[in-house]
């Protein structure tokens, strides 16, 4: 038995040993939730909504390089997020919090050095013209391409959104950790048919990951194009229970609570966003993208649930970013509720076919949810891989993560 699988099994038997004293716990304390919300009328359609939640990561060095075991603890994420509904026509929304923290970018009083920091994710505000018609501004996350280019962090299916990032393609190239500063449309057609569409100004290009140029030692061409404007759009078609769009944040899984089955197809799009610096020409950078999701309950209160993504990429020729490259990318992820044992084993798969590159970019991620209480309180255990790497120099990389994830 390899070291790996030994480290697997340990874990997981870990996992195992919590569930059952959670399970204990359950029976002798109250875990029921009430939302954080204060009302500001007495039927309460007038509201302040206040939501906060923790990443804590425990996770191990890369087993794939055979260096000695080591385990690495990190804040993932630790975000606060309010937002106002003081009239039916206008709301206000602001998400603040930072990502990533960990031993090794801690400073000695966390001010000091290049540590992360609490930054503004998100901003905006939004007026309601009719049911089919919404319209917002500021630093917002109402994004094209896919349902998980979307995704809400707090009711994740997986652990965390599948890596390399290429539903979040344009985090850090032209934005500012997947929110654009812009205006941005939305609304729901006889109940059905939803969309969202949004125009942007990218950040400068100094400010973007690497100056947005090639990870893959060609720079023939790079994302510092003379056009700042982004166009960007989902639209999604919904057969069975209607999901809500007055936020953004697209659910991983309902577990069981809905029935559900969703296809979309999205956009986004950068007049001049590349530039080819052979022949000193500007290119357009286009991708294009359907996906469909599912979430079927059981009679048991047990859940089926699935998703799978098409994207076509287009960043102009040979390019390989951080996340995606010109090509294409297949992305599927299917996991199962157990209702009573409180645990949704999953798997998912990624595979990118980019032109700048000989060999695919794979991803495999195995793991399974405990769910203390909902999504609310929450463990995960996983093991994610990477083949061909997309950038840091290393080509394949293989770990165990273990999440605790709580939500208020």
């Amino acid at each position: 038995m390899n070291f790996t699988l030994r480290i697997s099994l340990i874990m997981m038997l870990c996992l195992i040993v919590g569930k059952g004293l959670f399970a204990q716990e359950v029976e002798e304390e109250d875990h029921s939730y009430k939302p954080l919300t204060l009302k500001l009328n007495d039927d309460g359609s007038k509201y302040i909504r206040f939501l906060m939640w923790h990443q804590i990561w425990a996770e191990t060095n890369n087993l794939s390089n055979g260096s000695d075991f080591s385990v690495t603890p990190s804040i993932r994420r630790s975000r606060f997020l309010a937002f106002a509904q003081i009239s039916p026509k206008f709301m206000i929304l602001t998400h603040w919090g930072l990502n990533s923290l960990n031993p090794n970018n801690m400073t000695s009083l966390g001010s000091n050095g290049d540590a992360p920091q609490l930054f503004l994710h998100d901003a905006w505000g939004e007026f309601k013209l009719n049911d089919a018609l919404y319209i917002g501004g500021g630093l917002h996350y109402w994004k094209g391409m896919t349902r998980l280019s979307n995704q809400s962090t707090l009711n994740m299916m997986t652990l965390d959104q599948a890596r390399p990032f290429a539903h979040w393609h344009s985090l850090g190239n032209t934005d500012q950790f997947a929110r654009h500063m812009g205006v941005y449309a939305k609304g729901t057609i006889a109940k059905s048919f939803q969309y969202r569409v949004a125009v942007n100004k990218r950040i400068a290009p100094a400010n973007s990951l690497r100056g947005a140029t090639s990870y893959n030692g060609d720079t023939t061409v790079s994302i510092t194009g003379s056009g700042n404007g982004v166009i960007e759009g989902y639209l999604e078609y919904q057969f069975w229970d209607k999901e809500s769009n007055k936020l953004p944040y697209k659910v991983g899984t309902y577990l069981g609570t809905k029935k559900v089955l969703n296809i979309g197809v999205g956009f986004f799009a950068q007049p001049n966003g590349a530039l080819n610096k052979v022949t000193g020409e500007d290119q357009n950078v286009a991708h294009f993208a359907a996906d469909i999701f599912l979430e079927l309950p059981t009679s048991e209160g047990n859940a089926f649930s699935a998703y799978a993504s098409f994207m076509r990429f287009n960043y102009g020729e040979n390019f390989v970013g951080r996340w995606a490259g010109t090509g294409t990318n297949i992305y599927a992820h299917a996991g199962y509720y157990i209702k009573a044992a409180k645990l949704m084993p999953y798997v998912a798969f990624q595979n990118g076919n980019y032109d700048g590159f000989s060999d695919p970019v794979q991803s495999l991620d195995i793991g399974a949810n405990y769910y203390v209480n909902g999504h609310h309180a929450k463990l995960t255990l996983e093991y994610h891989s990477i083949t061909n790497q997309l950038s840091d120099g290393i080509s394949d990389v293989s770990q165990l993560r273990l999440q605790m994830h709580v939500f208020l």
